[in-house]
């Protein structure tokens, strides 16, 4: 293949877990007084850590969001997990192909590592990915669309940024893949082609992925 690591996003990606925790923040944020559609939250939060959605309310109504969000927030979003997420369809055939021919793979993620290890627990996902390949917004100073993150990884994982490709499915993401000067190749699967404006190649379906690589 023509890259030496294949960092991928987690929510969208690897697990589909973005319409199950978009509409639990939209349900919460609007139970708090800040009215927020599904739409909405995808729009605004999708592929952002958590620091995003408080930065964001704090400037559109000048209200802080309470101390204990992200812990309230996460106890309803792991319990709908484990009720109802499962593996982005076609993901382990890509885990399989880059296991079989030696390519090196990690996650880098702007949620939390309970979140990654949560969601790969509920999935199955979490045999192919031991704790050397998790990385999270939690690890940086700065989450996506800063480039910290994928930065991070790929020298963890000792590879060069530009022998690293991407597979993301937010234009966050996007933004930081670039930032970071690597390859990325985005996952149309929710979001549409025109806002992932940047990646190297576009694809919709998690099975075209390994030819994209090679």
């Amino acid at each position: 293949m023509r890259y030496d690591l294949v960092i991928f996003d987690n929510d969208g990606v690897l697990v589909g877990s973005e319409p199950i925790s978009n509409r639990h923040l939209a349900a919460y944020l609007t139970e708090l007084g800040h009215p927020t559609s599904y739409e909405d939250s995808i729009r605004d939060y999708m592929g952002s850590a958590m620091h995003r959605i408080h930065d964001l309310v704090l400037e559109r109504t000048g209200q802080r969001l309470p101390a204990d969000f992200d812990d309230v927030f996460h106890a309803r979003v792991f319990a709908a997990f484990e009720r109802e997420l499962k593996a982005v369809a076609g993901v382990t055939g890509v885990l399989e192909k880059l296991t079989a021919d030696g390519v090196s793979y990690c996650v880098a993620s702007s949620g939390s590592h309970e979140r990654i290890r949560v969601g790969h627990r509920a999935t199955g996902l979490d045999r192919w990915f031991e704790d050397e390949r998790i990385f999270s917004s939690q690890d940086v100073g700065r989450g996506k669309p800063a480039p910290d993150l994928f930065l991070h990884a790929a020298e963890r994982m000792g590879v060069e940024p530009g022998r690293c490709v991407v597979v993301e499915d937010s234009p966050l993401g996007v933004q930081a893949a670039v930032a970071a000067g690597m390859d990325v190749c985005g996952f149309t699967a929710m979001t549409p082609a025109a806002k992932l404006e940047g990646a190297t190649q576009l694809f919709s379906d998690m099975g075209e992925l390994a030819d994209l690589l090679v």
